[in-house]
C-alpha cells in the first residue's frame, strides 16, 4: 500500500474561475442528465444497463460490479469498478480526482467519496485532487467519508460514520473522526480440556 497521496493542484487563475474545460463542462451535464433520464429510476435487476451507460461515460468496469440506481457519480471517466465492487443507495463518489474500487469492494449507503477539495493556503483557494483507492475486499461503512489521497487496504474495514484522511493498513478495522484503528482482540484461550 502506498502513502497517501499528495494532492495535484489544478490550475486556477482565481478563486472563481473553474479548472475545468469547456468541454468537459459539457460532458459533465451530458452525464448527469444521461442518469437521471436513462437510470436513475432503475430496480436492481437492470444493473447490467446501468453499468453499460456508465462504460458509455468512460468508467472502466471490469466483470460484474453493482452501482445502486440511487448512486451518484460525479465523473465516469475517472471512476474503474473491478468485479463484485459495489455503490451502495445514495452512496456518493465525488471524483474530481481518480477512485478505484477492486475486487469485492463494498461502499454502503450514503457513504462520500471525495476526491477534491481546496487549497486553502493560497489566497484564491485552487482546486486540489488526488485518488481513492480501495483494495480488494474492503468494506466501508454506512455515512463513512474517505477523503482524497487515501488507499484502504485489503480487506480492511471502515466503520459507520468514520471520517478516513489517512490510508487504512490492510486488514484492520478503524473507527471515528478522525478514523483510529481498531486494537486486535486478544486470542480467546484454548478450550480444550488438558491431554495428560
Amino acid at each position: 500500500m502506498s502513502q497517501t497521496s499528495s494532492p495535484q493542484v489544478m490550475d486556477q487563475a482565481d478563486r472563481f474561475a473553474s479548472p475545468w474545460s469547456k468541454g468537459e463542462k459539457i460532458k459533465l451535464v451530458l452525464w448527469y442528465a444521461a442518469w437521471v433520464i436513462l437510470c436513475r429510476w432503475t430496480p436492481k435487476p437492470l444493473n447490467p444497463w446501468r453499468l453499460f451507460v456508465m462504460r458509455v461515460f468512460g468508467c472502466a468496469v471490469t466483470g460484474r460490479p453493482f452501482v445502486f440506481s440511487s448512486a451518484i457519480v460525479r465523473a465516469p471517466w475517472r471512476l474503474r469498478l473491478d468485479d463484485r465492487a459495489c455503490l451502495g443507495p445514495k452512496s456518493e463518489v465525488y471524483n474530481l480526482g481518480p477512485v478505484t474500487l477492486h475486487e469485492n469492494a463494498t461502499v454502503s449507503q450514503h457513504v462520500y467519496l471525495c476526491a477534491g477539495s481546496h487549497d486553502f493556503t493560497q489566497e484564491h483557494r485552487p482546486l486540489t485532487v488526488a485518488p481513492i483507492v480501495l483494495e480488494p475486499q474492503v468494506f466501508v461503512g454506512a455515512k463513512a467519508l474517505i477523503l482524497m489521497g487515501v488507499t484502504v487496504g485489503r480487506g480492511a474495514i471502515v466503520g459507520a460514520g468514520a471520517v478516513v484522511a489517512k490510508d487504512v493498513a490492510p486488514g484492520s478495522i478503524v473507527v471515528g473522526n478522525p478514523a483510529r484503528p481498531l486494537p486486535h482482540a486478544a486470542p480467546t484461550p484454548s478450550q480444550d480440556p488438558p491431554t495428560h
